[in-house]
């Protein structure tokens, strides 16, 4: 590896935006549900405003990746959105009302998930053209959200939950900052090809490999909604609640450096089986520990559930699909695995967590991964335990 282009500047100024824009992810996902709480609402009320971000960005990831691509930048998109999240947080800090704060949270929504594949986007230009892994970049977005899950969860605590999105506002004006320094990229990496949607759809592997990461994507997104409502309701404190982000995300790194470098020698469908059959597991753990720090305990597994299945499911994309049909694909998966089953844990899982409780929501949990590990295993064993490669991606005009 060349020495010199790992220590570009301009790497460097990509990967504290990474490190920083993951600090809005921890907001946003975990503790923006503690001010709703602290504002009242209830579970449901909760889980709705969960799931209007998933609803709202099957839309805004198309509109802005078709911005991006017809004005050929990347940064001034992002600049866009980020100032975007600013200014709608703003208007959030001052609301109360539960109607305002639905429609306030639907346009900062707008703003706020298209940010993560446009970065995304620029970290894979960026390393391809200096010659580098991108993992060597994304890996400081795990960084980031460990040490802002901490960071937060500190000050919090000292300032309370009511202040949230002014903590919000801070670390998006830090990566507004740090973007203004980095250098744009052409998106040709990224370029969607709705042409391409329908012969993809058409293939039979594709869509039982989107199927499958459907099932497994709604329990991991019950828990990424809830488990701090979970950790308030046991008693924890922001400051737990971030000792809890911390351990997940410290937990993938070195799954994903493994994995990155090593996980060719491993088949596909194998890994994914595992994957699959401990997130059950640790669904199920969740559902039946009565104690925060058993949940911060379980949240360790998340390098070996996540990490696994993210590196794991990449590599199978780039297997199933070729490079003129890769951006649509991978914009697909993303609808299936982020907006979609966001949009039904969200909904689906307030009710039956304010109705059932927080056990029958993580056996809920825990039978969509399994309902996953069934679809993996039942295309391991049609293919046999020696087949590695999905079938062939066949496209007709």
């Amino acid at each position: 590896m060349n020495r010199k282009t790992t220590s570009s500047p301009d790497i460097g100024w990509l990967r504290a935006f990474t490190f920083t824009i993951y600090g809005t992810s921890v907001l946003v996902s975990s503790y923006f549900p503690l001010f709703y709480a602290q504002l009242g609402f209830s579970t449901s009320q909760i889980g709705l405003l969960y799931a209007l971000g998933p609803m709202i960005s099957l839309v805004s990831n198309l509109l802005w990746s078709i911005a991006s691509d017809r004005y050929q930048t990347i940064k001034k998109v992002l600049l866009i959105l980020l100032v975007g999240q600013i200014a709608l947080t703003f208007i959030l800090s001052a609301s109360t009302s539960f109607s305002i704060i639905m429609a306030v949270i639907t346009v900062f929504y707008f703003f706020f998930y298209p940010v993560f594949p446009l970065s995304d986007t620029i970290v894979i230009s960026t390393a391809k053209q200096h010659g580098i892994h991108f993992i060597s970049i994304r890996l400081f977005g795990s960084f980031g959200y460990a040490f802002f899950a901490l960071l937060i969860g500190y000050v919090l605590t000292q300032v309370g939950s009511s202040n949230t999105m002014w903590v919000s506002i801070a670390i998006a004006g830090l990566a507004l900052g740090f973007i203004l320094f980095v250098k744009d990229q052409p998106t040709s990496v990224a370029k969607m090809d709705l042409s391409g949607i329908w012969a993809i759809l058409r293939q039979k592997e594709l869509l039982w490999f989107f199927g499958c990461v459907f099932c497994l994507a709604i329990g991991m997104r019950m828990n990424e909604a809830f488990i701090s409502i979970s950790l308030k309701e046991l008693g924890a404190s922001e400051n737990l609640i971030g000792w809890a982000m911390l351990a997940s995300s410290l937990s993938e790194i070195p799954v994903f450096i493994y994995l990155s470098f090593h996980g060719e020698k491993f088949k596909e469908l194998p890994l994914l089986l595992l994957a699959s059959l401990l997130f059950a597991v640790r669904f199920l753990l969740m559902g039946v520990t009565e104690s925060a720090y058993g949940i911060l305990a379980i949240q360790a597994m998340h390098g070996v559930t996540f990490g696994i299945f993210y590196v794991t499911a990449i590599r199978m994309l780039t297997r199933l699909i070729p490079d003129e049909f890769r951006a649509t694909g991978m914009a697909l998966y993303t609808i299936v695995w982020s907006s979609l089953a966001g949009l039904l844990s969200g909904t689906f899982g307030g009710v039956m967590f304010e109705q059932l409780g927080r056990h029958p929501f993580y056996l809920t949990a825990m039978g969509a991964a399994l309902v996953a590990f069934i679809g993996f295993a039942s295309r391991y064993f049609q293919k046999g335990p020696g087949a590695n490669s999905p079938s062939k991606f066949e496209h007709k005009a």
